[in-house]
């Protein structure tokens, strides 16, 4: 009797263990095809740049307010093909606001390998954040309720800025969401891993919206402190 309650309970969590796995891998593959709107809304951005800067706040303050609202309709279809294409209408929305940010930095005489360091940077910070959450046995899910407070924080902050135009506040500013942004994917995807997550749409979703503000803000860094404009 023993024996066999000890197969069935091993049964469970190997079980458990695969639908991890697959929804972990339907994350990754959803973010792979995310990109592809990500590219197309970039391009249009750096095409219509010039329109977003006479209208910089408008237009953010707009940008923002899509994003949420497409996040909540994202929420509400997680279990059909509707969650799927909201998810590339954001992604190309962000893509397009990300462009006029592309536009300066490719200006810039070394544009190109700083664009190409934020995305490494990018993709190294996933890697490791992944890593730590697939190996190690604690549960990062409890970093949620603190990092939630730590981003309207930042939301806050940036909003301020965006009148007050302070070069080292926006320094400070972009730093922080990187590290807050860096503990959400940890977050994300350990939840992913010990069963919290178990809808794919949701997670891809979370993940992409960390990595599009690592992203910018590393970008924005990088332009800060190495961009050369000679």
């Amino acid at each position: 009797m023993q024996t066999d309650l000890q197969t069935l309970q091993t049964g469970r969590a190997g079980a458990l263990g695969a639908a991890q796995s697959k929804v972990l891998r339907n994350t990754y593959l959803l973010l792979a095809l995310t990109m592809v709107p990500t590219v197309v809304g970039a391009f249009i951005g750096m095409a219509t740049a010039s329109f977003v800067f006479q209208h910089p706040i408008a237009i953010s303050l707009g940008m923002l307010a899509v994003a949420i609202g497409l996040q909540y309709a994202i929420a509400a279809n997680r279990n059909s093909g509707i969650g799927v294409a909201l998810l590339m209408l954001l992604t190309l929305l962000l893509g397009w606001w990300l462009g006029p940010i592309l536009s300066v930095a490719l200006a810039l005489k070394n544009g190109p390998q700083l664009v190409g360091y934020a995305a490494a940077g990018t993709g190294a910070i996933l890697a490791t954040m992944a890593a730590i959450a697939t190996t190690s046995k604690r549960d990062f899910s409890f970093m949620g309720k603190f990092l939630f407070v730590g981003m309207i924080a930042l939301l806050v902050a940036m909003l301020a800025n965006m009148f007050f135009q302070i070069p080292a506040l926006a320094l400070t500013i972009s730093t922080l969401v990187i590290v807050v942004f860096s503990l959400f994917l940890l977050h994300d995807i350990s939840r992913i891993v010990h069963g919290g997550e178990t809808n794919y749409i949701m997670a891809a979703t979370g993940v992409y919206m960390s990595l599009f503000n690592i992203f910018a803000n590393l970008l924005n860094l990088l332009m800060a402190f190495a961009g050369n404009r000679d």
